[in-house]
């Protein structure tokens, strides 16, 4: 994310601290979201597991991971601290545990419709949300900064939700999968799987590197589709 507006901090020092401090809350807020949704479906479908380890909480420490913090706050892409789940406790198995892994995207998703319902409402205008807006974020009036607050947070949930429903391990896309792959076919699915952290890697990694644009190209389109959608009025 920030990778893309390190022109901003020669032209406009304070503009890129306030960037910073914007994506820095949007990102903690979309990730808190996720990780706790995760702890609260798997504690209702029968795992405590999440619930004694102090995940069913809505404090941000309870949830960063610091490598997936610093990934995604640089380049748009990564992840919380995985929550813990124990599928022997789990009333169904596999089954569950692919709503357990559902809850995390799913949850971004709909708290960014929720946040989106002021542009919806036509009370707010979206000042073009998207990765080339936000280098100029908080640059107008107190409506168009709040606009630009929640722009921020929506468009990081609706990243952080589509990004993890890719279905590469371990992203929780690879779990929801594994729960309606056939039971005779889990072993199989879990050995293809084992490769699914090395892979996204190597694609962050290209993407970086050589500028692919491979990941956001993939997700790219879908954001744009939910941020129109849920923007819209």
């Amino acid at each position: 994310m920030l990778l893309g507006s390190l022109d901003l901090l020669q032209d406009d020092p304070s503009g890129f601290l306030r960037l910073m401090v914007l994506i820095a809350f949007a990102l903690v807020t979309a990730i808190t979201v996720h990780e706790f949704s995760h702890a609260l479906v798997s504690t209702v479908l029968g795992d405590d597991t999440a619930r004694r380890l102090g995940r069913l909480s809505l404090n941000p420490m309870r949830h960063l991971d610091t490598g997936g913090t610093i990934i995604m706050f640089v380049s748009g892409f990564g992840w919380g601290k995985p929550v813990p789940v124990d599928t022997r406790r789990l009333s169904r198995g596999h089954t569950d545990m692919a709503l357990v892994a559902a809850a995390g995207p799913l949850s971004n998703l709909i708290f960014a419709f929720l946040l989106a319902i002021p542009f919806k409402a036509g009370l707010l205008v979206p000042a073009g949300l998207s990765l080339n807006r936000v280098a100029r974020v908080m640059t107008g009036g107190f409506s168009d900064g709040i606009a630009d607050i929640l722009a921020l947070v929506i468009l990081f949930n609706l990243m952080l939700g589509v990004f993890n429903l890719l279905p590469l391990a371990p992203l929780d896309g690879s779990r929801i999968v594994a729960g309606l792959v056939p039971k005779e076919h889990t072993a199989a699915y879990a050995k293809l799987q084992r490769s699914g952290p090395g892979l996204l890697v190597a694609i962050i990694m290209l993407d970086y590197a050589l500028g692919l644009g491979i990941l956001w190209g993939t997700i790219g389109p879908v954001v744009r589709i939910l941020t129109s959608v849920a923007t819209s009025y």
